[in-house]
């Protein structure tokens, strides 16, 4: 996720990164050619309310049982898309959490999901393995954002959370790059601390992100959402098309 300053230097953002990553985007794209349109152009967003995770209730469930998807509907789901399960719970969790605190925003967990499909082949990028604690192994840190076909952006966090002490690089399952963390990080675990590195704290970052933009069930604004996300025609079309196989094998 680059800031807008750095925008008008970047080819494809961090769809040009997963190319390094060797993360395949969803939707060819010939170069001098408009990207595909979503699949739902002037349709409602990506969303499957009727396959919405169910989360446990009650006055002594913690915050994270009360966002806890059932494992018989992670199971089902992961089956049916086959995107990871300990990686669709992540996801999941976001969208319940967000519809609490947000109820007018309507992003749904399908578009959480294809960012992180997308991004970082949930969290296997680079022969990353997603442990049951949210961390890939080893780290996926993108490339630097030195130029050429990446934006400039110079070290903003003295390598923090990138290790790099002169460029900015993106980092984690949803790609963050330190500058846009230090706005938007999220505790999505409890753990007491936020981390891109993490995919509990990166899925509800970038879905409290995503909601900045407005109600994602009317598709312009989930369209300037995914834009605002990563600037490209093209980066949008790719999300949208993983969002809607994947709800199309849900529904």
């Amino acid at each position: 996720m680059l800031p807008d300053r750095v925008i008008g230097s970047v080819t494809l953002g961090i769809a040009a990164i997963l190319l390094v990553l060797g993360v395949g985007a969803a939707v060819a794209y010939t170069a001098g050619k408009p990207p595909p349109l979503p699949a739902f152009e002037g349709q409602p967003a990506p969303a499957v309310t009727a396959d919405a995770p169910p989360a446990p209730t009650g006055d002594t469930a913690t915050v994270r049982d009360r966002f806890q998807p059932s494992a018989a509907w992670i199971s089902t789901t992961s089956t049916a898309t086959g995107i990871p399960p300990r990686a669709l719970e992540s996801y999941a969790r976001a969208n319940l959490r967000i519809a609490d605190e947000q109820p007018g925003c309507r992003v749904g967990w399908t578009t959480i999901a294809a960012i992180g499909g997308i991004e970082s082949g949930h969290g296997s990028a680079n022969d990353a393995v997603l442990g049951e604690d949210g961390w890939p192994r080893p780290g996926i840190v993108g490339p630097a954002l030195s130029g050429g076909k990446f934006g400039v952006v110079r070290d903003s966090d003295d390598g923090a959370l990138d290790g790099d002490t002169t460029w900015d690089h993106a980092v984690g399952p949803l790609q963050f790059i330190p500058q846009t963390w230090e706005q938007w990080g999220a505790d999505g675990n409890n753990d007491g601390t936020s981390d891109p590195n993490q995919i509990d704290d990166a899925a509800l970052a970038a879905s409290r992100y995503l909601c900045h933009s407005g109600d994602l069930g009317v598709a312009d604004n989930w369209r300037r959402a995914i834009f605002s996300f990563n600037h490209s025609d093209v980066y949008v079309a790719d999300i949208a098309s993983l969002a809607n196989q994947y709800a199309a094998r849900v529904s």
